[in-house]
């Protein structure tokens, strides 16, 4: 069972996102205040932290620049929870380490879908020794540096458009995107006519990564909703 660390002085906000976390499947630990929040963490190692940005003692932004220094919990995901909006709050949180940000007041049932989300996105990369950051998932293999995807060691020639859906599709296995977030997610602005034209290019996917096409074994169509990379 994953575990979420939820960091909030709100006990009324930690109460909510708890009951939707555990609902879920996950086991939750929870911290009203920054000094609690780091035992907790460097004694349970959670999974993920939910991390709010204003604290009574120590602030969020400290708590992750804590956390991205040490050895034993730098690789532990964050996505901070905040009722500020400015973008200098949510750029700095990123920079310094932040995986994710949620502006308050939220919904959480979206909490939970956006730590699914992280979590999928931390354990599906690795990095390489020479640096630089690859995407696996069975045979497939995608080198983000080179803009390179090889199956089974074979390099699969592929055009911009095909490397950043196949880019976002690896970077969550077995997220199900509908079309219009496949876009959004790979290209990251609005594409005129993309969405009427995205089955066109999973078709053409499909054509050079699966055995057989009609019975796609990596990109899976998932009825009415989209597509997904492997999953039953």
């Amino acid at each position: 069972m994953l575990k979420i660390l939820v960091v909030d002085d709100n006990k009324e906000t930690v109460r909510a996102v708890r009951v939707y976390l555990e609902r879920d499947g996950f086991q939750v630990f929870s911290a009203y205040d920054g000094e609690t929040a780091l035992h907790t963490l460097r004694r349970e190692h959670p999974d993920l932290v939910l991390l709010d940005l204003m604290l009574p003692d120590r602030d969020g932004l400290d708590i992750t620049r804590i956390v991205r220094r040490d050895a034993t919990l730098k690789q532990i995901p964050i996505i901070m929870l905040t009722a500020r909006v400015e973008d200098e709050d949510r750029i700095t949180g990123l920079e310094i380490g932040a995986d994710d940000y949620i502006v308050k007041p939220f919904n959480p049932r979206e909490v939970v879908a956006r730590v699914r989300s992280v979590l999928r996105r931390s354990t599906g990369a690795v990095l390489e020794e020479d640096g630089d950051r690859v995407l696996r998932y069975e045979g497939l293999r995608l080198d983000q540096s080179r803009r390179l995807l090889t199956l089974n060691d074979q390099p699969i020639d592929l055009t911009r458009i095909e490397f950043d859906l196949m880019h976002a599709l690896m970077s969550s296995p077995e997220h199900v995107f509908t079309r219009s977030e496949l876009i959004d997610t790979a290209l990251n602005f609005d594409y005129e006519g993309m969405e009427r034209s995205l089955d066109t290019h999973i078709k053409n996917l499909r054509k050079k990564i699966e055995p057989d096409p009609k019975n796609p074994q990596y990109i899976q169509t998932v009825y009415s909703i989209g597509y997904r990379l492997g999953g039953k």
